[in-house]
């Protein structure tokens, strides 16, 4: 087994203890000591780097929890209760809902283990050891190799190093790279199966302020839900059973009640998705200039169609109510990004970085060869970066009937490659997702999109990208009429008679569907016409970034380069505090349930309050989790540097206790994933008060407070 405490290989490499701007960085922990606990025992942590991370005892990261792989969660009860986003369980909260038990609509709280909901398919992830395993990855790869030879080298050392741990049959290794594959490191976890709904909020109070207050502050959102994570009778992971029983972690969270205030430190702990720190200003150019407001303009427009059918009808508002998050959850970052960019002037502030990186390379003559080549890679890949977006947003992503020709797409290939056997098993599970994509799906809606989008799509690329049904003056409305009309993509009942037909019939319907066919030859045009030369230049950027990268981290031997995220366990750490985004705006670090009152619209699907939230804010019987002044806190924001992912993860005191649960950050400074500035990146969170308040007063779901350890 790989040696657990070897973690000082990339320290003495390429970095020295020097201070960092409070609030940059997500840190692996297993580092927190040799890098980071002075500075954070300055700014209030009491807590030590073992706390945090151990493996030899419970810890910190014992309670934090991969959920379902996309989202972070956090034990705070010693039965396995876990708290998360309520945007993190809507998938699941929607699948339980109805018209006529709407979950969404009017929440959900089990009044005993028995009533919780089983979520097939979601999981619950814990990290048990993290290793550096660079050397053995990189053991026999030289500089002259080429980006395959060393690829294959490094993938060949990878399968070596997992077969050298001895694990157990309920675990299991990921290796990571990092810094844009200079150093690897190894996860090995343990991952329970059956996770079970407890308890959400409805949606006037988890999704509160729904689309418009997305990615924006003042923030009044109780963005939570709960879930349990069941193991069999040995605590280990088990598939779904009724037998199943509350996991008994090896750590869980005691909640602060007594609240934060301005300057008080704050930690967050997860699994951050991705970001891109060191690009060149070349890339940052193409985001801002080209490749942003190209997808701004599709999803605005998609969205725009959505909106005007869900508010004009319940069945619809409950079939899109996810799809719609979703989308527009992008959107509105985009927008975001490119203002906090610009007003940071992140460009200028990348070109004066690497004119002093020219600067300290003067006699490194293959290091100055990096910045002119990038220059010339990102001029040559622009045009089909911006074809490749476009094709992916219409067809991949906000067409639903194009989309769904992918699936049908690899049923042929399954049958006409791998025969009846294999194509019966993929048709199984095709018709279980089918069930589910027609349960959410309205024709006449995505046909609607499916009009927008396509002109979209001729008015913006160049003919050559076009399928030949859109050459020439076509109607793009009356091409969506045949289509929607003659196949049998858009219409459930007709895809279910041709499924259960004889395979030889399926395929050759397929084949001959107008829809599939349009799809299929569209796809052979990306394939060779954009991706193709895009990914021939991406991989030499991909290769020259891993230089570049590298290059970075030798010149300014003075910086901490903290590693970019990518799914892993990491730490960030910071303050509480407010921001200024704007001349003469200053924006406060707390909000209240007086500003659910300021912003109550009756009947507005963004904007409504129900009775008894109302009745509760009317006689203040806020209880042991009202603030100082009496008031009732919903959100604060900190300068924790965040992301993707990070949705759901634990705002934890200097003693390690909860104190929020992070959930977003503002829109101006959205732009951290490429540029992090202190001055207005603020990630948001729901205040912990706020949210047993409402388990509490609000739900009555006391049995629930009981499980958890309050520290007044």
């Amino acid at each position: 087994m790989m040696n657990k405490l070897k973690v000082f290989l990339f320290v003495a490499l390429f970095w020295s203890p020097v201070v960092i701007f409070a609030g940059e960085g997500m840190w692996l922990p297993i580092f927190l000591k040799a890098l980071n606990e002075s500075e954070m025992r300055d700014m209030g942590m009491k807590i030590s780097a073992d706390d945090i991370y151990n493996i030899n005892k419970g810890s910190l990261k014992d309670a934090i929890v991969h959920f379902g792989g996309f989202c972070t969660s956090e034990i705070i009860s010693d039965q396995g209760l876990l708290l998360t986003n309520h945007h993190c369980g809507y998938g699941q909260i929607q699948s339980h809902s109805s018209i006529d038990n709407n979950l969404l609509k009017n929440g959900f709280w089990a009044s005993t283990l028995s009533d919780e909901l089983p979520n097939p398919g979601l999981t619950a992830t814990l990290i048990d050891w993290i290793d550096d395993v660079s050397n053995a990855a990189l053991d026999g790869v030289t500089e002259d190799m080429s980006s395959t030879e060393r690829q294959s080298a490094i993938d060949k050392n990878l399968v070596k190093i997992k077969e050298s741990y001895n694990l157990k049959s309920y675990q299991d290794v990921q290796i990571r790279p990092f810094y844009n594959g200079n150093q690897y490191f190894a996860f090995i976890t343990t991952t329970y199966k059956d996770v079970r709904l407890v308890g959400t909020p409805p949606e006037s109070i988890g999704k509160f302020g729904s689309d418009t207050d997305n990615w924006v502050w003042p923030r009044h959102t109780g963005d939570f839900s709960m879930f349990r994570i069941y193991a069999g009778p040995d605590n280990l992971p088990a598939e779904y059973s009724e037998e199943n029983i509350p996991y008994k972690p090896k750590h869980f969270l005691p909640i602060n009640l007594k609240g934060i205030k301005e300057g008080d430190f704050t930690m967050v702990f997860g699994f951050p998705g991705r970001t891109q720190e060191y690009l060149p200003s070349y890339a940052i150019e193409q985001i801002v200039n080209v490749l942003n407001p190209a997808k701004i303009e599709i999803r605005d427009a998609a969205l725009k169609i959505l909106d005007s059918h869900m508010r004009t009808d319940e069945k619809t508002k409950i079939q899109y109510a996810s799809k719609y998050a979703r989308i527009a959850n992008y959107w509105k970052k985009w927008i975001g990004e490119n203002l906090g960019l610009i007003k940071t002037k992140a460009i200028d502030k990348k070109q004066k970085y690497e004119a002093s990186y020219v600067e300290k390379n003067a006699n490194h003559g293959e290091r100055l060869t990096y910045l002119p080549k990038f220059n010339s890679l990102y001029e040559s890949i622009t045009p089909y970066a911006y074809a490749r977006d476009y094709y992916l947003e219409v067809v991949g992503r906000n067409v639903e009937a194009l989309n769904l020709t992918s699936y049908l797409r690899k049923l042929v290939n399954t049958y006409e490659e791998n025969g009846t056997e294999e194509y019966g098993k993929y048709k199984a599970r095709l018709e279980n997702y089918l069930t589910d994509f027609y349960k959410d799906y309205n024709p006449e809606i995505d046909q609607e999109v499916f009009t927008k989008l396509c002109q979209m799509y001729l008015d913006h690329l160049e003919s050559t990208h076009y399928p030949s049904m859109f050459t020439g003056n076509s109607d793009i409305s009356q091409i969506a009429n045949y289509l929607y009309r003659g196949s049998i993509v858009p219409n459930a009942d007709m895809m279910t008679d041709i499924l259960n037909r004889e395979p030889e019939i399926v395929i050759a319907t397929i084949k001959n569907d107008p829809l599939y066919a349009l799809a299929e030859e569209w796809n052979e045009i990306y394939t060779d016409k954009i991706n193709k030369p895009y990914q021939e230049y991406n991989v030499q950027i991909e290769e020259l970034q891993r230089l570049y990268m590298k290059a970075q981290m030798e010149t300014f031997t003075d910086k901490r380069f903290y590693p970019d995220a990518n799914s892993t366990m990491r730490i960030t750490y910071g303050n509480v505090e407010g921001y200024s985004p704007r001349d003469a705006v200053e924006y406060e670090a707390f909000t209240t349930l007086d500003g659910v009152m300021e912003k109550y619209v009756p009947g507005d699907y963004e904007f409504d309050v129900d009775e008894k939230l109302q009745t509760l804010y009317n006689t203040k019987n806020y209880g042991q989790y009202a603030n100082k002044e009496g008031k009732l806190p919903i959100c604060f924001i900190g300068s924790n540097h965040t992301t993707g992912g990070n949705s759901g993860s634990p705002a934890i005191d200097g003693h390690g206790r909860l104190i929020g649960l992070n959930f977003d950050r503002v829109w101006e400074g959205t732009m951290s994933d490429i540029n992090y500035d202190r001055s207005i990146c603020r990630n948001i969170m729901v205040d912990v008060r706020y949210i047993l308040f409402i388990i509490d007063k609000y739900a009555g779901a006391t049995r629930l407070i009981d499980e958890m350890k309050l520290v007044k």
